[in-house]
């Protein structure tokens, strides 16, 4: 057979393709490579790193629920004023029954540690009781499992307000002085006192 020749018209054309064709196929080796790349685990991999056009963006998720004794600042602050604001609006207006000795309080509540936290605790267990995902039963288990027994707690004679208001007419605070701080002495490995050998008389 003949050899086929190409003209050198032709012959431009030709490697002008085969080097489009070569282009192609370094990007779509790098796409792949790209591709079968795992993803980082860094922040900047994350798909709200790269938010798409016209896509909202992902809202922030809330803080964790800390114990409000933990809190410190302006943090402890306004959670402090929130729980007053439900303590006052709603928990007191609708469960605070009248003052006596056999349910005291105290206007100055916010000023008793333990009293602060058992209420921050009532209020977070409502906020999660009253959800819809608690279902039908929620507020039933509420009142049964938490409102009840921290009133019984705060409320109670014999309870952190038991010194302050007794009656109505006669507002009054104190603060209970609670106990000493523990003491711990060391144990020692080796005893002083003597033990008296069988037939030795103890002294």
């Amino acid at each position: 057979m003949d050899p086929v020749r190409v003209p050198e018209s032709g012959l431009e054309d030709l490697e002008a393709t085969v080097r489009g064709l070569m282009e192609q196929s370094a990007q779509q080796a790098h796409v792949l490579d790209h591709v079968a790349t795992p993803p980082s685990a860094s922040p900047r991999s994350s798909p709200a790193a790269f938010p798409m056009p016209g896509m909202p963006e992902l809202p922030a998720a809330p803080p964790e629920p800390r114990p409000i004794l933990e809190l410190e600042g302006e943090a402890f602050e306004n959670e402090l004023d929130a729980l007053t604001d439900w303590v006052d609006d709603f928990l007191m207006d609708t469960y605070g029954t009248e003052v006596s000795t056999a349910a005291p309080w105290c206007m100055r509540w916010q000023e008793h540690d333990d009293v602060v936290a058992w209420l921050h605790a009532l209020w977070m267990a409502y906020q999660q009781h009253k959800e819809p995902d608690a279902g039908l039963s929620g507020m039933a288990v509420w009142h049964r499992d938490f409102l009840t027994h921290t009133i019984a707690a705060v409320r109670g004679p014999g309870g952190p307000l038991s010194a302050c208001m007794t009656d109505p007419d006669r507002p009054s605070h104190r603060m209970l002085p609670g106990p000493k701080r523990s003491t711990r002495s060391t144990r020692s490995t080796h005893s002083d006192a003597h033990e008296p050998e069988q037939g030795e008389a103890a002294a």
